[in-house]
């Protein structure tokens, strides 16, 4: 519980908060005249500013929050996954694909990843496609949704419903106005406050590190041997290389694929900004997953994952830790309630990206090209686009409840299931529509849907002929048991044979020409 220093506390930060955020939106909504302004922006921005944006977006409340919680459940396996192997992969993958993204995107004024898509094979049916398959992003929005009623609702003793309404209905309702103007101002300055808060992090637990790194270790295998290990047999999610390494590889490389991120880079208005651009959201980025070490700091914390006799579920482990850690009074209040400050500006970055990026997509590739004789002005499209974001507050909100309540494990479960969906179906076109000149459009159409199949196939088709009618698939059996199974494992299969049939297929239709 936490204290009535923190909670007042709590309640002026979040109205300082507020009144931040709605000056910059007022600021940046002056501005939007029209959908292209809403989506990329009218303003000049610095090459600083966007990487800060990019690195707080692509890192949210599943880095600061939710994933910290698997560390805490499942020990260093956890770490050496999210902590190291994903932020490798990703962030090469956001040098690699991002200098030739932009370029692009810039000649055919993309204002979403569908859009680019659509336009680089010249298929509206194949844009159409990929915008109908961003709805799956929606379970990304319940995950920082979730993560942020956690974090608020532990530092204001408040019922998680009650946030739950409130977050959806002040951040839903200023991103009906602000967009990509706004965005980059916040999202920048939330950036400088998350690096603060994960230095604060990542040294609240030092006294764990004193007598070494040995010793460091030692205390997590007191607790239990498996906690120390580079893998956790017992949990669904670390088992073995193949989850932790393999698979988090994949799936880290192809992670950039997401319409608010690689579509971010649109932002700049110069080619020379790249790079600076690059510089900064790679060293923020970098910072900002190293926090899932935090995890383990809970695990010391918390070591049976109870408080007061009641069990921790994963998603409230960090909320938890930070009320406990940072409580007491004074110095010691003050830093906790700049944590949560970050907490939040972690799951906000994100979120605001999401909404925009999502009912850009839904305005733009999908109401658009089906009503467009009906849609006479860019007034119009901008009132539309304002009426969409109303619909996903409601669906967030139902949504969101239902994990509070009924969650398999985590939230994260479900995001990681929409998400690397999404980009697994998104990775060959985006891959070959950058690096492939002349490439037959039926290439990309056919990885995307093999894709498709294969990673709902793996999770959900698979498990179902194993447990009810006793099919063997060998050695992956153990991947497709259990209430909880690792969308990662979907993911990077579906990743790994698109792109060998996508290949093929690019062989054969050029070998046909």
């Amino acid at each position: 519980m936490a204290s009535s220093e923190q909670i007042i506390g709590t309640w002026i930060l979040i109205t300082l908060y507020s009144v931040f955020i709605l000056y910059f939106v007022v600021k940046g909504a002056l501005k939007i005249k029209n959908m292209s302004d809403y989506a990329v922006g009218n303003i000049s921005f610095s090459p600083y500013a966007v990487g800060l944006s990019l690195a707080a977006s692509m890192t949210s409340a599943a880095t600061f929050v939710i994933n910290p919680g698997f560390i805490a459940n499942y020990g260093f396996s956890g770490f050496i996954s999210f902590g190291i192997v994903f932020p490798i992969a990703s962030v090469t993958s956001l040098i690699v694909l991002t200098k030739s993204f932009r370029k692009y995107g810039d000649t055919i004024k993309a204002l979403t990843l569908a859009q680019w898509i659509g336009t680089r094979y010249q298929s509206k049916r194949y844009s159409l496609f990929m915008a109908f398959l961003s709805l799956l992003l929606i379970t990304f929005i319940v995950l920082i949704i979730v993560a942020l009623t956690k974090v608020l609702s532990k530092s204001l003793n408040i019922d998680e419903l009650y946030i739950l309404i409130s977050i959806v209905v002040f951040v839903f309702g200023y991103m009906m106005f602000g967009g990509a103007n706004s965005m980059v101002y916040t999202n920048t300055i939330q950036a400088i406050i998350m690096l603060v808060v994960a230095f604060i992090l990542l040294g609240s637990g030092y006294e764990h590190f004193q007598n070494g790194i040995s010793a460091f270790f030692d205390e997590l295998a007191a607790i239990s041997p498996v906690l120390a290990k580079t893998t956790n047999p017992q949990s669904p999610l670390f088992r073995d290389f193949f989850e932790i390494i393999f698979c988090q590889a994949v799936v880290g490389f192809a992670v950039v694929c997401q319409p608010h991120i690689i579509t971010k880079s649109l932002l700049l208005k110069k080619e020379s900004d790249v790079n600076k651009f690059l510089i900064v959201a790679v060293i923020a980025e970098v910072i900002f997953f190293l926090v899932v070490l935090t995890g383990l700091y809970a695990r010391f914390t918390f070591p049976d994952l109870t408080v007061a006799g009641e069990q921790l579920r994963n998603d409230g482990i960090i909320p938890a830790y930070v009320v406990n850690v940072f409580s007491g009074s004074g110095i010691g209040v003050a830093v906790g309630l700049l944590v949560v400050l970050g907490l939040i500006s972690a799951g906000m970055s994100t979120l605001e990206g999401l909404v925009q990026s999502v009912s850009t997509t839904i305005t733009s590739d999908i109401i658009k090209p089906i009503f467009g004789n009906r849609i006479k002005t860019d007034k119009a499209l901008v009132t539309i686009n304002k009426l969409t974001i109303a619909a996903l507050a409601v669906i967030s909100i139902i949504i969101s409840y239902d994990q509070l309540i009924n969650p398999k494990l985590s939230v994260g479960i479900l995001a990681q299931n929409g998400v690397y969906a999404y980009f697994s179906v998104a990775f060959i076109p985006i891959l070959f529509g950058i690096f492939i000149k002349d490439v037959d459009k039926r290439a990309p159409i056919i990885a995307s849907l093999t894709a498709f199949v294969v990673h709902f196939g793996i999770y959900y088709l698979l498990p179902v002929l194993v447990e009810q009618f006793g099919f063997s698939f060998g050695f992956f059996d153990k991947y497709l048991t259990g209430i909880v199974r690792n969308p990662a494992i979907a993911s990077a299969c579906a990743i790994v044979t698109s792109s060998l049939v996508g290949f093929i297929v690019h062989k054969l239709t050029k070998r046909a020409v």
